[in-house]
């Protein structure tokens, strides 16, 4: 066949990458020194799902791990440092073996040309910082700054491409889900979104200093963005889904990139007496930190209309509360899409429309830091996964993203979600990502044993052909 010579292909310099964190992954949860974090002591853990203390032993099987990663081409590997492994406490000592781990993780990744994408913090909050009010502590970002300093002196000369806070969009929107401790207040609204200002404030201290420190580096903020549709044609429905949008992406990425707080949040704060309070030289602080390029994770879009009049928050079930904001927007679902084994709605489409918009608005470099397919994987007699699957759901979001880069958005790189099997943050190890099987069960750990998924050969074919094959 003649090959089409004006076929676009993906970027020479593409990151073909994929991603864990590592509170997920590495285990070891107590070993050579490592405090305890909110994530290692979480008791919230649904029923009949294993808990972080072991996940898939990454710690104990790093060499191992790193050579599946080169095997599969990676040109880059997205994972998060534990501020526990760091610093035990959070602000205090330093572990030693905890900066040696990290060294030697990234050093063996740097000789199979892969190329380390540092994410600071990916829901894992120290106990002992927890126990002081964790992020609701304004001491708290010094404690941030402070960890992000030891690990810009200690990887900086290796590693180019740094990320902030893992979904902090997730954290105060649905934190409790994700292991987090959310603030007690009388009023939980205005404390919530104060502790969202707290963590803006450590972002854009950190940005600011990682420019300082490393000036060939590369920083940016990492929130899941999703685009969002009204349910319907109707113009409240329109005002809706931008209100969502306002309150789900837009505030976190506003602030992010250019040091300002969305007026429609603001507005709907106010309105509900629940505006946080800015200290004198906030602002000037949140407009210091420039960051490089948007990272994002993204598994689905949302769907929302404007909820009847005479709503009251108070009344309503905790599951309803997820979905509802009185005269704000409500949550629906979208009868045009297919969902996964786990509920989740599937929309490729939803990713091309996601990069379209996230860069029309601020003209930076996306970078995809999670995007991938959970599913109940099932091995066979002969340790095969056929997870034909997974292959069809990245095949139609590569295919979409692709479509993004062709309409002119800049794309620097791509990270699925996950590498190897994890526990995933709420469902367990049943719910797995990876392009790697691990072998174990919720709470029968087995030998923990390696086996290549069928999605794994696909990837590496993608990667080699620098997406041709797609």
């Amino acid at each position: 066949m003649k090959k089409d010579n004006n076929k676009k292909l993906f970027p020479k310099d593409f990151l073909w990458s994929a991603s864990t964190s590592a509170y997920q992954f590495e285990g070891a949860w107590n070993v050579d020194g490592k405090g305890p974090s909110v994530q290692d002591i979480n008791e919230n853990i649904p029923e009949g799902t294993t808990d972080f203390k072991v996940t898939s032993d990454h710690y104990n099987h790093l060499e191992e791990d790193v050579k599946l990663l080169a095997e599969l081409g990676l040109k880059a590997y997205r994972f998060s440092i534990a501020w526990t492994r760091i610093i035990p406490d959070g602000d205090g000592e330093i572990n030693q073996k905890g900066i040696d781990f990290y060294n030697r993780l990234i050093n063996l990744l740097i000789k199979h040309k892969i190329e380390p994408i540092v994410t600071m913090y990916h829901f894992d909050i120290p106990a002992k910082l927890e126990d002081k009010d964790g992020w609701s502590n304004p001491k708290t970002i010094d404690a941030f700054v402070r960890f992000a300093k030891i690990l810009f002196e200690n990887y900086g000369d290796r590693v180019k491409y740094w990320l902030t806070i893992n979904e902090q969009n997730m954290i105060i929107l649905v934190g409790q889900i994700i292991g987090m401790k959310m603030p007690k207040s009388d009023n939980y609204l205005k404390s919530l979104y104060q502790m969202n200002h707290y963590m803006m404030l450590a972002q854009s201290k950190t940005m600011k200093l990682c420019h300082d420190l490393l000036p060939n580096a590369k920083i940016g903020p990492a929130p899941n963005i999703s685009a969002i549709y009204p349910a319907s044609s109707k113009p409240e429905d329109q005002i809706a889904a931008m209100n969502m949008s306002c309150l789900r992406n837009w505030l976190y990425l506003d602030a992010a990139v250019r040091g300002i707080y969305n007026p429609t949040v603001i507005a709907w704060l106010k309105k509900n007496n629940a505006m946080f309070d800015i200290k004198p030289g906030d602002m000037d602080i949140l407009k210091s930190g420039k960051p490089d390029f948007i990272a994002f994770n993204y598994y689905n879009t949302s769907t929302a209309k404007m909820p009847e009049s005479g709503i009251i928050k108070d009344q309503l079930t905790s599951q309803q509360k997820l979905k509802i904001e009185p005269d704000f927007y409500e949550q629906v679902d979208n009868p045009n899409l297919g969902k996964t084994q786990f509920g989740w709605e599937i929309d490729p489409t939803g990713f091309r429309t996601t990069f379209r918009e996230t860069y029309d608005r601020y003209g930076l470099p996306l970078l995809v830091t999670e995007n991938g397919l959970g599913a109940y994987d099932e091995i066979t007699k002969d340790f095969k996964i056929h997870d034909d699957y997974r292959i069809e759901y990245y095949t139609k979001h590569i295919q979409a993203m692709k479509d993004a880069i062709d309409e002119g958005v800049e794309v620097i790189g791509y990270s699925p979600w996950s590498a190897i099997d994890l526990v995933s943050t709420h469902e367990g190890i049943k719910k797995r990502y990876g392009f790697v099987y691990v072998n174990r069960d919720e709470f029968d750990l087995k030998d923990l044993k390696r086996y290549k998924k069928d999605s794994f050969f696909w990837y590496q074919n993608l990667i080699r052909t620098n997406g041709e094959s797609l």
